[in-house]
């Protein structure tokens, strides 16, 4: 056995979720689990952003924010899982009135991490939850570390489908299946 460490896009896998399974509630110790299998997890990382709120913030846009850090905390206590947060940062308005919100750090934040585990040879397995092309390069910098890497992503739709390049990288791809994720409920 070797030891992995799991990288999960929240963002993606919120998709994923939504998209593919109903907007299910998971077990995310359940999954880490599975994910880490048959392999001594050395830390899963959870990478998101806390929701928009706007100045003042709205009665809704308090309680999201509110109910989102209440998960985030509820994570944190999870063995061996830790939080990483990004920025959800305002671009403008779209043709419709709505607010175009884009992460900011998130992929950043993923590679250094990726690429700092495997470089000082504390991995020798890493799982990916997302469907990102921006993480290429840090995934072929762990691969040059002799780190194999196993791509977990969604499949059923437009939306959730893994950036092609990403998918071919990899050297294992495992979709997170309705099987899989009946294993998985809260």
């Amino acid at each position: 056995m070797g030891s992995v460490a799991i990288f999960i896009d929240g963002g993606y896998l919120d998709k994923v979720v939504y998209f593919e399974h109903a907007n299910k509630r998971l077990d995310y110790d359940k999954l880490v689990r599975l994910m880490s299998s048959p392999d001594d997890l050395l830390r899963a990382y959870y990478y998101h952003c806390l929701p928009y709120q706007g100045n003042p913030p709205t009665q809704d846009e308090k309680d999201r924010f509110a109910s989102k850090q209440r998960f985030y905390h509820a994570l944190t206590r999870l063995t061996r899982f830790q939080i990483r947060l990004g920025k959800l940062v305002c671009r403008g308005i779209d043709k419709d009135g709505n607010r175009i919100l884009v992460q900011k750090r998130v992929d950043t934040m993923v590679g250094v991490d990726m690429a700092l585990l495997a470089g000082k040879g504390k991995i020798t397995r890493l799982v990916l939850f997302s469907g990102d092309s921006d993480l290429i390069p840090a995934i072929e910098a762990v691969k040059q570390e002799g780190v194999a890497v196993t791509l977990w992503h969604g499949s059923d739709t437009v939306h959730t489908m893994p950036s092609s390049e990403l998918y071919d990288l990899c050297d294992e791809r495992k979709p997170l299946t309705t099987t899989l994720v009946d294993t998985i409920l809260r």
